[in-house]
């Protein structure tokens, strides 16, 4: 990647000590970003009801003097005392929010509502992790902040799309109506340790399948794109954005802008498992986006941040992980 060039902000450094709130804390993107924060010195309470996630991902966290973990369903209010809130709560995979569509929409809309409730009363610093499916099956590419989106608001994936377009509208109008401090990040595909073997992302069920000797199933003819952001690179700027000065709101798009095939992608991860599994095409998923790829110019001008980790090496430790996890039998 380049420097930074004299215009873009520079990375802003860590937060004093804090005592904060990650929603969702024991997923796959909560587990790692609670680490890194107890890394950095804050106390972190997760709040969690397991739904889409595993107690595994933090099971080693509990008993450090500065973790706490509660089992809690955001639709339900809240009443802790704390300095920041990540809500990143919500099933983000096919698999877990197309189960029960009604309660993912009550978790984006009720969870956020209860949630920028509590940051208005303790007047916290409030981010939302929202989605790039916030743009649909987009009609611009790469896709920028400004695009409204392409969204079919009474398909099978709307429980989610529009779910999070909700949540970002409510997260606005705290703003506006409040002055409540709110940051917006829209997360584009992300992949690595800590995910769950079964959640129907397409970097884990390629994986899956390639170390189990299974066909890896590839939707349409594999033309499909997106763009695969390592679960680092993604904290890193979920940090530095919170963390950026008050006026800094977003959206802003979090991802990385290399873009790959679903063909490629399989081929990849077969390459990198060592595995000669054959590639199986199946039918094109309702509403599947054709095209994804994030315009990160507002990133690196407001956060200083691009990504650092290739595709190549972030898969590695991603397969590694699964393999480890196939032979405990999990």
């Amino acid at each position: 990647m380049n420097s930074n060039p004299q215009s873009a902000g520079q990375p802003t450094p860590p937060a004093p000590p804090q005592r904060v709130l990650v929603t969702g804390g024991s997923g796959f993107i909560g587990s790692h970003l609670s680490r890194r924060l107890l890394a950095q010195g804050h106390e972190v309470l997760v709040v969690d009801n397991f739904y889409s996630s595993t107690r595994r991902n933090v099971q080693d966290l509990i008993g450090e003097p500065r973790f706490e973990l509660m089992r809690h369903d955001v639709t339900f209010p809240l009443y802790v005392e704390v300095d920041q809130i990540y809500h990143l709560a919500c099933p983000a995979s096919p698999v877990f929010y197309q189960r029960d569509p009604v309660q993912t929409t009550k978790t984006c809309v009720h969870g956020s509502i209860n949630m920028l409730g509590l940051a208005k009363r303790l007047g916290a610093r409030i981010l939302l992790t929202s989605t790039s499916e916030v743009y649909g099956d987009p009609l611009e590419h790469p896709q920028t902040e400004s695009y409204w989106g392409n969204v079919n608001p009474i398909g099978v994936r709307s429980c989610y799309d529009e779910g999070k377009r909700c949540a970002e509208t409510l997260f606005f109008d705290y703003y506006r109506q409040h002055q409540l401090p709110i940051k917006v990040a829209r997360v584009f595909n992300t992949y690595g340790p800590n995910m769950l073997p079964n959640d129907g992302r397409v970097v884990s069920s390629f994986i899956v399948q390639a170390l189990r000797g299974e066909p890896v199933t590839v939707y349409g003819d594999g033309s499909q794109t997106r763009s695969f952001c390592y679960v680092d690179d993604l904290i890193d700027g979920l940090i530095a954005f919170m963390n950026s000065p008050e006026q800094v709101t977003g959206p802003i798009n979090i991802g990385n802008p290399g873009e790959f095939t679903m063909l490629e992608l399989a081929k990849k991860v077969l390459t990198l498992t060592g595995s000669d599994c054959p590639i199986e095409n199946r039918p094109l998923r309702a509403d599947d986006p054709v095209r994804r790829k994030p315009d990160i110019g507002r990133a690196w001008e407001q956060l200083g941040w691009q990504p650092r980790i290739s595709l190549d090496d972030g898969l590695q430790p991603t397969v590694e992980y699964f393999r480890r996890e196939l032979a405990a039998g999990r």
